[in-house]
């Protein structure tokens, strides 16, 4: 047997979105359901190169499918000035559940911009107003193209306003998009205004610090202690839907004021996947703001993984090669 090597071209042209969405649902409800095991995420810290690692293992049954496997992935702050290289990278082992082969080794980095994508997605879809049809981004960095085709596929987005201090983040994002979308640069708070709004900053000081009535609000950008996007005053008012408990109040946009004391579990309305399941209410009002913290899950990057594999193997993509020694 061999492996099938999946560099990011291919895991591109592998991921139809619509599918890695689907996916990205079914593994939100198999783990509310106890239909998937998702051992914690662990972290080796290396502050002397200005990073980390992360490793993400997961299995799923997802009824008519099932799939393993594990992510191992960093955050180094500093390397694209100190090695030209980006902050995160990541690479994916994706295994079969019944005899453990590893079927597929696959670029990591492309995989999570996906599934981060497809979460928001699925978030925007089961939170926002039916006719939400203008898309904030406070964020301008490539992962904003990903919440930008995700949430196109569940939302009639009819605008999209961008922002960020990077003047020529913003020019590539018009340069993209301004054809397909009516797009326009804007500030934060005229991001925050539209109907969705999706966060994908680094920052550990608030940036937006208001949202219209009836906003849902995807925060995407905290994944580590520390991080926090949203200001405490939205978050106290906001119907709180979160992707983990264990690693939303460690690292996710809740982390900070929940440190803080400021936010209890009294204001956590639900797991995401409660919601999915009809186990817990989503919208219960046009008024309502609500908050999606999403830290990303290794249920995520199986889910996706599974999207990538199944087409990959059905149209010939990769390179198959002989990884380890399956003679017993």
């Amino acid at each position: 047997m061999e492996t099938l090597l999946l560099d990011p071209d291919d895991v591109a042209t592998s991921a139809e979105m619509p599918a890695v969405i689907d996916a990205v649902s079914a593994a939100f409800s198999a783990y509310e359901r106890g239909d998937a095991q998702m051992p914690a995420k662990s972290y080796i810290d290396l502050p002397q190169h200005a990073g980390d690692f992360r490793s993400m293992p997961a299995y799923i049954d997802g009824g008519d499918w099932e799939a393993a496997g594990l992510k191992w992935v960093n955050s180094h702050s500093e390397n694209p000035e100190r090695h030209g290289l980006p902050t995160v990278m990541g690479t994916m082992i994706y295994s079969d559940p019944a005899t453990a082969f590893p079927l597929a080794l696959l670029d990591g980095t492309t995989l999570t911009r996906l599934r981060t994508g497809a979460a928001a997605a699925v978030a925007t879809d089961a939170l926002a107003r039916p006719d939400a049809g203008t898309l904030g981004l406070v964020g301008a960095g490539v992962q904003s193209y990903y919440q930008l085709e995700a949430i196109a596929l569940v939302r009639d987005v009819e605008s999209v306003v961008v922002s960020d201090p990077d003047g020529d983040a913003i020019a590539d994002f018009l340069e993209r998009y301004g054809e397909d979308f009516d797009v326009r640069e804007g500030s934060v708070a005229e991001a925050a205004a539209c109907d969705v709004v999706s966060t994908t900053t680094p920052v550990r000081e608030p940036v937006v610090h208001e949202v219209a009535s009836g906003t849902h609000v995807n925060a995407m950008g905290a994944d580590a202690a520390g991080k926090h996007e949203i200001a405490d005053s939205v978050l106290e008012t906001a119907t709180l839907v979160i992707d983990d408990y264990d690693q939303c109040t460690h690292s996710g946009e809740i982390n900070v004021p929940w440190s803080a004391g400021v936010l209890t579990d009294d204001d956590i309305h639900a797991e995401l996947g409660a919601v999915l399941t009809g186990r817990a209410v989503g919208r219960t009002s046009e008024d309502e703001v609500t908050v999606f913290d999403s830290t990303g899950l290794a249920i995520q990057d199986v889910a996706a993984a599974h999207v990538v594999y199944e087409n990959a193997t059905a149209n010939d993509v990769g390179t198959s090669f002989a990884l380890v020694d399956t003679r017993t």
